[in-house]
């Protein structure tokens, strides 16, 4: 088979018990049994034990690999995208193939089965018979599938992988990736062309677009970090290729048309590009077939072009326009990225009777809609605290605001009980009693300080993991430099560190402003204890505080304005109480209001009526709960505005009837009552701040509360990031550190040996391709040439990646001198030097024997020794 196209290799998968992830997921997250689901839990590890078992370009692996990648869609609906299991996939190219990369990601599998998908069709169309039509149109189907995968996985998939997508997976891989498939499949249709004998201008636009898609290709690989350079030369080439061919086609076109001083300059132009696509070839990057490709097409153009000049000058004597003044070759555009619809549109697959089967977990309420359910509680919590409730507090704030400021009812009391205690203080005093107000009080404020150091204590954790990583970031940059050091910091990290340093800023302003709001409430608290400790002690001291009037007769011309001032105040106090209790009532009804069971029922109903080509996300439910909303509570709403407008109108009545009081008060004088009075209304306003301290202290616990949610969601995402940073800088200081290209060797060690002077030996070379071996080698009676500079070879690293050579083979980098004597062995320095006709080493004069029986003759070494002589025979 001609190894002159280049496949998509597969991405190795680890195999993983995907099941037991998600039953541990459903028995802690869901109210349903893990049992229920025992059939689907089975044929999910099925399909997956399948699909990344698709390593042979076989047809059947594309159902395989489609249905599983349909499944992964479907469920992707209705469990999280960190579902707890890690999935294990070893890279298809680059320099780390053999470094596995785990994510808790189901888009990171989903995108790792589509690559595979792009992969498959990519392989099953150059395994394909190419040799025919039929064969080619099949071949240029699975290129331009095996595009259409690639793009959706580039705008659909890894957009939403939320995380750093691996170097094979990232912007300018696939983009190279995409446009080498077109660029193949695009050949596909000019080779097909060509079959046909169609004209030669057409070929020509065919063979213009080729070109095109094999340099858009080759200048997206230079970007990419996981593209070997042996693909780039191969793109390069192919690019050079095509551009001679398409001149070529343009100049028997011309050839055709009698343009012959055209033609000479388009075969002219043919030559230079097919002399540069050639140059490729050092370095022996490109595979035989194109080198094959590129020389009879060379050797083609050149014979046209010795042909058609001296026709030309010989016959026609037409001028050779120069190459700026050519007309660009028009481009004829056949291969295309098509998305298969399994792929675009994949739940349409999903029935019992449809290709890929039912769908899997059907009976498990989707975690779409649990996502759904808390948007619907804590806009609606949000709608009856916030707008409803809240607007009712104020406009009760605002009752209190005015009765303070007025005097009441401290005024009203202290002439309608001149003596002992008004009723309504006694009923005050009996519930901060009952309540335990003081202490109470503190209590809250003590469980609100150990609040708040919980979040701190979270906050601070996430904050200062990312500080640590930054620190350990900005030494590394500054050990490598920056030019070398080439990720971005972890403030402008666009997946995840952005969004977490923008994180730790809001939540810095969160903890002062809480810092601020728990304060001013502690100071109201400090200015009415006094107060409160006398309302929550005995009556006794409730009757020593405040002084009885002197005056214990009410004045007959202050009757009428005390009755109209009591009716007025009586209004105002039913309309509070009025409002206390509606407040209670929305909040038992935002407590029944279970949306659970009619949000399934709309969800099954937006999956019969095939109301979304996608799988369910909560904003499906969009116009379901503004309906919900308006039903449930837009009386309540509008219930607000009315009560708004009645306070007025009742307030005004009020400060209207209490200017009538205070002149007629004036008239008979103010005889002994006034202390009673703000004794009276110093311990009405202390009851009231009681209340809205107790109402600040439950919203400043619900504060902490949702905040350690927040909190910790944010110090866990810290704690993932700076996992990943601290991984990612590993993987980066390990390649930073590794030895330049010139120090790596293919042989062993080597010894370092001065050429000696010699008569010249028989004619042998030094094996370029085998080097300096470490292995014991046959003894040689030749030396290199002094001429010979002794370097050791040096193999480019894309030799190990991505190489056409069969296994085991080596590509070297330059062409071999030939050997003249290839029986001849290279020279080993491991190896001892042997000379004709040498005399064994004479024994020693110490003793007697021969050098196997003398225990004190030093061992004869098997490498030469420079400092000795050398004999020759």
């Amino acid at each position: 088979m001609q190894n002159n196209i280049l496949a998509v290799p597969f991405r190795k998968g680890a195999h993983l018990a995907l099941s037991s992830a998600i039953r541990q997921y459903i028995s802690t997250k869901y109210d349903q049994h893990p049992d229920m689901f025992r059939q689907d839990l089975d044929v999910i590890d099925v399909l997956r034990r399948d699909a990344v078992n698709v390593r042979e370009p076989h047809p059947t692996g594309v159902a395989r690999l489609q249905a599983y990648a349909g499944q992964l869609v479907w469920i992707s609906g209705k469990f999280p995208i960190d579902i707890g299991a890690d999935f294990t996939w070893y890279p298809a190219l680059g320099y780390n193939t053999e470094r596995p990369i785990i994510h808790n990601n189901l888009k990171y599998e989903l995108a790792n089965v589509l690559y595979n998908l792009a992969a498959l069709y990519s392989q099953l169309a150059i395994a394909g018979n190419r040799t025919s039509t039929e064969g080619l149109k099949t071949a240029t189907s699975y290129f331009s599938h095996s595009a259409g995968v690639l793009t959706h996985l580039k705008k659909e998939v890894i957009p939403e992988l939320r995380t750093t997508p691996p170097e094979d997976m990232d912007e300018h891989t696939l983009d190279s990736l995409i446009q080498l498939q077109l660029a193949q499949a695009q050949e596909c249709y000019w080779q097909k062309a060509v079959m046909d004998g169609y004209k030669d201008a057409s070929i020509a636009k065919l063979a213009a677009k080729v070109s095109d898609f094999y340099n858009e290709a080759g200048e997206a690989a230079m970007r990419s970090e996981a593209i070997s350079s042996s693909w780039i030369h191969h793109m390069s080439a192919k690019h050079h290729h095509f551009a001679a061919a398409a001149q070529y086609r343009a100049a028997c076109d011309c050839l055709e048309k009698r343009k012959y001083g055209e033609e000479v300059a388009r075969l002219h132009d043919a030559v230079a590009c097919v002399t540069e696509g050639l140059r490729e070839s050092r370095g022996g990057y490109l595979h035989k077939a194109v080198l094959e490709d590129l020389n009879g097409l060379k050797r083609r153009v050149e014979e046209d072009l010795k042909r058609a000049e001296r026709d030309n000058d010989v016959i026609y004597l037409n001028p050779v326009p120069p190459k700026s003044e050519l007309k660009i070759l028009d481009r004829a555009t056949m291969a295309a990225a098509r998305i298969p619809p399994q792929v675009s549109a994949p739940l349409d697959y999903l029935s019992e009777k449809g290709e890929f089967g039912p769908p899997l977990f059907t009976k498990l309420v989707p975690y779409s809609v649990h996502i759904a359910v808390s948007i619907y509680e804590e806009r609606r919590d949000r709608l009856v605290n916030q707008n409803i409730i809240a607007e009712l507090e104020t406009l009760n704030e605002r009752i209190h605001e005015i009765l303070s400021s007025l005097n009441l009812p401290g005024s009203l009391q202290a002439f309608e009980k001149p003596l002992g205690l008004p009723p309504t203080l006694v009923q005050h005093a009996e519930e901060i009693r009952q309540a335990d107000a003081i202490h109470r009080l503190q209590r809250s404020f003590a469980d609100i300080d150990k609040l708040r150091a919980a979040d701190l204590a979270l906050f601070e954790e996430g904050r200062s993991l990312l500080q640590a990583e930054e620190e350990e970031d900005v030494q590394l940059r500054r050990k490598y430099g920056t030019n070398r050091w080439s990720r971005p910091e972890s403030r402008s990290e666009p997946s995840q560190g952005t969004k977490l340093w923008e994180q730790v800023t809001n939540a810095e302003g969160w903890f002062a402003n809480s810092e601020s709001s728990d304060g001013v409430v502690r100071d109201k608290f400090h200015a009415i204890e006094p107060t409160l400790a006398v309302l929550t002690g005995p009556d006794r001291g409730l009757l020593d505080f405040v002084p009885s009037s002197r005056r214990t007769e009410i004045p007959e011309t202050l009757k009428p304005a005390i009755g109209r001032l009591r009716t007025a105040y009586n209004d105002i106090a039913r309309l509070e109480g009025r409002r206390r209790r509606k407040a209670e009532a929305l909040r038992e009804k935002a407590r029944n209001d279970d949306i659970k069971s009619d949000i399934l029922t709309e969800a099954a109903r937006l999956e019969r009526s095939h109301a979304v080509a996608t799988a369910i996300v909560p904003a499906h439910f969009e116009e379901f709960f503004e309906k919900r909303l308006d039903s449930l509570y837009e009386p309540d709403l509008e219930l607000v505005k009315s009560e708004g407008a009645e306070q007025e109108k009742l307030v005004s009545e009020l400060i209207r009837v209490n200017r009538e009081f205070e002149s007629q008060k004036k008239m008979v004088g103010d005889k002994g009552n006034k202390e009673r009075e703000q004794a009276l209304q110093k311990l009405e306003n202390a009851y009231y701040k009681y209340k809205e301290l107790v109402s600040n202290a439950d919203a400043g616990r619900k504060f902490y509360n949702d905040l350690s949610r927040i909190i910790g969601g944010f110090r866990d995402g810290a704690r993932g990031f700076v996992g990943e940073r601290r991984q990612e800088a590993r993987m980066l200081e390990d390649e930073l550190n590794m030895p330049p290209l010139n120090n790596l060797s293919l042989g062993g060690p080597q010894g370092h040996m001065q050429p000696v002077q010699s008569p010249p030996p028989p004619a042998s070379n030094w094996n370029g391709s085998a080097g300096y071996q470490g292995q014991p080698q046959p003894p040689s009676s030749s030396f290199l040439p002094p001429s010979q500079p002794r370097q050791p070879v040096q193999a480019p690293v894309e030799a190990q990646i991505q190489s056409w050579a069969p296994a085991g083979e080596t590509v070297a980098p330059q062409p071999q001198p030939p050997r003249a004597n290839p029986m001849q062995a290279v020279w080993n320095p491991g190896a001892g030097i042997k000379f004709a006709n040498t005399p064994p080493p004479a024994a020693s004069p110490a003793g007697s024997g021969g050098a196997a029986g003398n225990s004190r003759q030093p061992p004869v070494s098997g490498t030469w020794d420079r400092n000795s002589a050398i004999r020759f025979g």
